[in-house]
């Protein structure tokens, strides 16, 4: 039960580090762009593409990424042109209009990682300084293994690896630290 509630304790703390990181600190967002002119490029999309998800463009279709002449061709013909990795819903975000939802996903998600967090720190041997620093490692961890592919091969902005990685450690070491207490009373 200690560790259930210390995950819950830790999941609060980051969904609110969360809050703060976004809206007051801007370190979720370095490298996004807002107020982009899109209604050329959506309505194309609306008319091209059927298909919600994540969109490379351009890209060779997956069945002639194997072609040696294929690719060759492709990257001859779009040397020095636009490159983009959209994630395209062709109905729209709903999340525009009522955040609320979206709130509560993320701190469900918060809190399914935080309890994963807390099961980590319970096993550790060590005191409350130990616990923060591998809760920190942990958001360490979950930043270079998902973010620095995502730079590499799809040319995310560095900024925005840097300013998410800020993000996750801090907040996992906040996170860490309130958990590290709980986890820590009455030893």
């Amino acid at each position: 039960m200690r560790i259930v509630v210390a995950g819950l304790i830790g999941g609060l703390v980051f969904f609110f580090w969360g809050a703060i990181a976004h809206m007051a600190l801007g370190l979720g967002d370095r490298g996004m762009h807002y107020g982009t002119p899109a209604t050329t490029t959506l309505a194309t999309m609306k008319a091209d593409v059927a298909t919600p998800g994540i969109h490379v463009l351009p890209s060779l279709p997956e069945e002639k990424m194997t072609d040696p002449e294929a690719v060759e061709a492709f990257a001859k013909d779009n040397a020095g042109s636009g490159y983009a990795f959209v994630v395209y819903q062709p109905n729209g975000n709903p999340g525009m209009a009522d955040m609320g939802p979206n709130l509560g996903k993320q701190w469900v998600s918060d809190t399914v990682a935080a309890l994963l967090a807390a099961l980590v720190l319970s096993l550790l041997p060590g005191g409350f300084g130990q616990r923060v620093a591998v809760a920190a490692l942990l958001g360490t961890f979950a930043t270079v293994a998902v973010l620095l592919p995502f730079w590499n091969w799809y040319l995310f902005p560095l900024e925005f690896v840097l300013g998410n990685l800020t993000k996750y450690v801090l907040g996992w070491a906040l996170a860490g630290a309130a958990m590290a207490w709980w986890l820590g009373r009455g030893r």
